[in-house]
């Protein structure tokens, strides 16, 4: 297996972000009496006065990680869990106090005991990584996101539990945050029959794992990943005033990803396994929270792995980082299928947030969340058919009592305003039915003419002004958004639009929302990223990437007005593959072929897959095309280099709350 490292000119999943420039925040304002006044009023709708999950948060803490600070090999930081110390006692009024609550329990870290046999390390990374004692060693169930956070949670573990050798390793879903620390786990484990290449490790998958944990992402890779800076906060500093949590967790470390091929994969619901003693019964949860995902049961232990089918919060139907919808009709109909298998479940543990212990409160908490999920999509599908928009709807969907009052259905990751929208987009897509909306105007073109229809922009900006004074944030964002995409050197209207924001972020009570507002302030204030995703720590994973989703990523960077007229004909061999690809330019549009060498192309490049690789995420460059050993050429250099310069390479930079 080769060693791990990040990215392409895309992004690979969720959780691969590049940390930018983070730095203080500095500008960000206080919170306004009406957000003080807001804040305050939630803990008057939710029973605070409960504090059983801050209980089983604790339960079983064997020992804590009071110093964890993660440094990669070029000492860069991974993983920094003592930048969130500064979460204790009651909620600032900067914070939505349902929110600090979930940071509050978040923040507690550690190895713990979940039950004799079960042992989870939380706080290590965004998710846990879970180990079950088998007849010789343990079983890794989700290695984190990279190689020195499941190396460092490894280790510590051993300290407290001893020095076991690992037996097998499970990926629940095909998520990074839930695989990309394997490398870790397999070299800390050289020496016990089992090498840094896993070669003698059972690794066991769904169905479907490394298709979807290697290309998901991948076309739109460069604007999920621009977007993630915002849905997770990359830019923030961790304060009160900034990124606090993810909702899911703290937020997903940053360095050496890597990926293993499975060497098992469960294919149907029911499918049992039994690993060095340990019985396993699966269920298939794919389309839930993942494409690729199961679930299992241990019967030994009546104990449920719920994956991240079920979280300690409301998912997301649709994420903001940018994503294809997911089916809450299905989510919770694979929900309600796990209750129905496994009902004698006396414990509960999944990939993200603490356990639940007592078959009544299991229960409970699987009814809540499969009757969350469903309840948007039959509500949202009802308003939808009598005519409403999705922003409509939006507005209208309320939870009811019975669920909105448990925090395990709170939207802290996905939210209900959003998730609705999802659902209609789901059904009916973007176009609202109305024909003003078929062929709209971009926001970039109609701003100015909306700011003169309303009397230019100093009465606007009264009117935003006086807006804000009343705490009436969302139209002053509406009113200010205008202004600056009118005119983006209004720097009264832009520090005007930072500070809304930084209200509208201070109310969130969910972490993506609060990141999204807060770093729109800050962009406002310091603006744009001066770099966006780095090319630089995923290669192991692109190694597993199939060759296909490269060329289908540079078809989608072809610029097809430059590319006009141009006919191109190119071979590419891979000479450790033993493959050939034609490549071939018409129409403005890249077609790629696996096939033998057309003789008609004007040109041949020969190279190794990991040259390739490289090449592809700046590694190497043009000289190397040209001048390295490891390439070789047939034909034209000249149309080679011409054709490699038809495609665009995205820097991820691009403005968002600015045009």
């Amino acid at each position: 297996m080769n060693k791990p490292a990040l990215t392409l000119l895309t992004i690979i999943t969720t959780m691969t972000l590049a940390s930018c420039d983070s730095g203080n925040n500095q500008g960000a304002t206080d919170a306004s009496k009406y957000t003080a006044r807001t804040n305050s009023n939630v803990t008057a709708i939710l029973p605070f006065e409960n504090e059983s999950d801050f209980a089983e948060a604790r339960r079983g803490l064997i020992a804590s990680a009071e110093s964890l600070v993660v440094k990669n090999a070029a000492n860069g930081m991974t993983w920094d869990r003592t930048a969130y110390d500064f979460i204790e006692g009651d909620a600032p009024d900067s914070v939505n106090p349902s929110l600090w609550r979930q940071a509050s329990l978040n923040n507690m870290h550690g190895l713990f005991k979940v039950t004799d046999g079960i042992y989870q390390l939380r706080g290590f990374d965004l998710a846990n990584m879970s180990l079950i004692e088998s007849k010789s060693g343990w079983i890794i169930v989700d290695p984190l996101t990279t190689t020195e956070t499941a190396r460092t949670a490894l280790a510590f573990a051993r300290k407290h539990l001893g020095n076991k050798p690992v037996i097998a390793i499970l990926f629940t879903h095909s998520h990074i945050d839930h695989f990309g620390g394997v490398q870790g786990i397999l070299e800390s484990s050289q020496g016990e029959g089992i090498g840094s290449n896993g070669a003698e490790v059972p690794i066991i998958a769904p169905a479907g794992f490394m298709e979807e944990a290697t290309s998901e992402n991948i076309i739109a890779g460069i604007a999920m990943g621009r977007r993630a800076m915002y849905m997770y906060g990359k830019r923030l500093p961790r304060s009160a005033h900034g990124h606090i949590d993810s909702g899911l967790g703290k937020e997903p470390a940053l360095g050496d990803f890597g990926i293993a091929k499975p060497t098992q994969l469960i294919r149907e619901t029911n499918e049992t396994l039994s690993i060095d003693g340990v019985q396993f019964v699966f269920q298939i949860a794919s389309g839930s929270e993942a494409p690729a995902e199961f679930t299992f049961y241990l019967p030994d232990y009546n104990a449920f792995c719920g994956a991240e089918m079920v979280s300690r919060t409301m998912h997301n139907l649709y994420t903001l980082r940018g994503a294809k919808v997911r089916d809450g009709l299905l989510w919770s109909n694979l929900i309600e299928e796990s209750m129905t298998l496994f009902p004698q479940t006396e414990i509960y543990f999944g990939s993200h947030h603490w356990p639940i212990w007592g078959a009544e409160k299991i229960r409970t908490f699987l009814t809540e969340q499969r009757d969350t999920y469903k309840f948007i999509h039959d509500q949202s599908v009802r308003l939808l058919n009598a005519g409403h928009t999705a922003e409509e709807i939006a507005e209208m969907i309320k939870l009811p009592a019975s669920l909105s009052t448990s925090f395990s259905t709170r939207g802290y990751y996905g939210t209900l305003k959003h998730n609705a929208k999802a659902v209609y987009q789901g059904y009916l897509g973007w176009y609202d039915g109305n024909p003003a909306n078929l062929d709209p105007l971009p926001a970039s073109q109609t701003a100015a003419r909306y700011v003169d229809l309303m009397g230019g922009a100093d009465e606007v900006f009264e009117q935003a002004e006086e807006a804000f004074d009343d705490g009436d944030y969302r139209w002053a964002a509406e009113l200010l958004n205008k202004l600056v995409f009118a005119d983006a050197d209004n720097e009264d209207a832009r520090q005007l639009l930072a500070k809304t924001y930084d209200q509208l972020g201070y109310q969130s009570e969910s972490a993506p929302w609060r990141d999204i507002y807060l770093t729109g302030a800050y962009e406002l204030r310091h603006g744009n990223p001066e770099e966006g995703i780095k090319i630089s720590f995923m290669e192991g994973v692109l190694q597993q990437t199939p060759v296909e989703k490269f060329f289908d990523s540079m078809a989608v960077r072809l610029n097809g007005p430059d590319a006009e007229g141009v006919k191109s004909l190119i071979n590419i061999t891979f000479t450790d593959l033993q493959e050939t690809h034609v490549l071939q330019i018409v129409n403005s549009v890249l077609h790629h072929r696996k096939q033998a060498a057309d003789p008609k192309a004007t040109a041949t490049l020969k190279l190794t897959h990991p040259m390739f690789i490289k090449l592809a995420i700046g590694k190497a460059g043009l000289k190397d095309l040209l001048f390295s050993e490891d390439i070789q050429y047939e034909g034209s250099k000249l149309d080679l280099i011409s054709f490699f310069s038809l495609f665009d390479k995205p820097t991820g930079t691009f403005s968002i709350v600015t045009p």
